[in-house]
């Protein structure tokens, strides 16, 4: 990275933003993982980092803040709503340079997460943000990754200065139900979130058709809007085939506001959330449909993951021989996931592997052995009740469901295929 470029920063003013515009990012999850602090000499204030994968896999640390939380709409479910009455704040271009450049030479963060509230109109803000990320891109020659949040309803010409300066964008949609969008967000429309997305999916295959790219993602609010799950996958799917999106994040609804038109909850849908993540992981690695994983109007079991779920419905199907199945077969075998998968496969081509074998391979075989034979012998309970195979897996619970500590490494469990 070239040298910085000089520039007057008020330390004093500019450690209280990074706590406020840092804060009032937290709820956006449409890059993070997990969350983290940082802090050094100059910046003594703890601000949020959050871990993010980008597209071709690394695990990449982003500061993670917005441009101001200064907002001129008034959606309920949002903390910087403007009827709020809250600490307000912006950062300057040369605000959000110096605290990248300076976190990135610190070996802090890999990158920028960008977003903002709506600060007049959307193409003002949108014009703000472009200004900021040119400047770090030209000026001080920052090479880190960079994802910056598309504002609904701005113009064309700034999605396609996004798509050229960011290496991920995303809009935003945040509640599933269309039909109660008005009511919760009454300044924005579903035509203003939708059409920047298919903007610029066109763009970026336009744009990156050789070449890789990063791409784009969205947000849905979880629990906000009484959606079941299995619409909210359904949408899900839609969105990765029909938008090309990389991810789609869930977000627990969080009751910030005790506004009269969302539930009134205490505590955030966590399970749920990370049962979706679950479900989302068997759409784009499992290639289930959504239809298989869940029926019209069900929701996801907060006993079992979503794969165990449907094996459970479909014990007709099992048991599978483990020295013959395909590898198809293997990976929608509840406690083998894509490792796993290819690791039997692997040690089958030299011999019949019977369950010692695959203790020695590191699979687990304590949900397994319900679904699955070994040279013909089937190791689980001998009864053609489902039930009682459905008391024996959850005495088992294998994804540690109930340990609040694992609601926040779906993406660290995930992305070893192991579910």
């Amino acid at each position: 990275m070239s040298p910085v470029p000089t520039i007057k920063i008020n330390h004093m003013d500019i450690i209280e933003k990074l706590e406020i515009l840092s804060n009032s990012a937290k709820y956006d999850a449409s890059c993070a993982s997990s969350k983290s602090y940082i802090g050094g000499k100059g910046l003594k204030s703890m601000s949020g980092v959050c871990h993010s994968w980008a597209g071709d896999g690394r695990c990449v640390s982003l500061l993670k803040i917005l441009l101001t939380n200064m907002c001129e709409y008034d959606c309920k479910y949002c903390i910087n709503r403007k009827s709020n009455n809250i600490k307000r704040a912006y950062f300057t271009e040369d605000e959000i340079c110096y605290l990248t450049t300076e976190f990135y030479k610190r070996n802090y963060i890999e990158g920028l997460f960008l977003s903002s509230s709506v600060m007049k109109n959307p193409d003002y803000t949108m014009e703000l943000m472009i200004s900021a990320v040119k400047m770090l891109r030209n000026k001080y020659k920052f090479k880190g990754y960079i994802h910056l949040k598309i504002i609904p309803s701005a113009d064309k010409k700034f999605i396609d200065e996004a798509i050229k300066y960011a290496d991920r964008v995303s809009v935003n949609i945040e509640l599933p139900d269309s039909n109660e969008f008005q009511d919760i967000c009454p300044d924005k429309t579903r035509d203003g979130i939708i059409k920047p997305m298919l903007y610029a999916r066109d763009k970026i295959n336009e744009r990156y058709e050789k070449k890789f790219y990063g791409g784009q993602s969205t947000q849905l609010i979880v629990g906000a809007t009484p959606d079941s799950d299995y619409s909210i996958l359904k949408l899900s799917d839609s969105l990765y085939k029909k938008i090309n999106l990389k991810r789609v994040y869930y977000s627990a609804f969080i009751n910030v506001n005790n506004d009269e038109k969302l539930p009134a909850i205490s505590t955030p849908p966590l399970l749920r959330e990370h049962r979706l993540y679950q479900a989302d992981w068997l759409l784009r690695m499992y290639k289930f449909r959504f239809d298989e994983i869940l029926d019209e109007n069900e929701n996801l079991n907060n006993a079992f993951d979503p794969k165990t779920q449907w094996a459970l419905k479909n014990l007709d199907l099992f048991p599978f021989e483990i020295n013959t199945a395909s590898f198809e077969e293997l990976i929608r075998t509840p406690g083998i996931g894509i490792l796993g998968a290819k690791k039997i496969i692997r040690a089958r081509r030299f011999s019949k592997l019977s369950i010692e074998d695959l203790k020695k391979l590191r699979i687990s075989t304590k949900k397994l052995i319900y679904f699955v034979t070994f040279s013909g012998k089937y190791h689980g309970i001998k009864t053609d009740n489902p039930e009682r195979i459905k008391e024996l897996v959850m005495e088992y619970r294998q994804d540690g469901l109930f340990d609040t500590r694992l609601l926040d490494m779906t993406e660290k469990s995930a992305n070893t295929g192991e579910l």
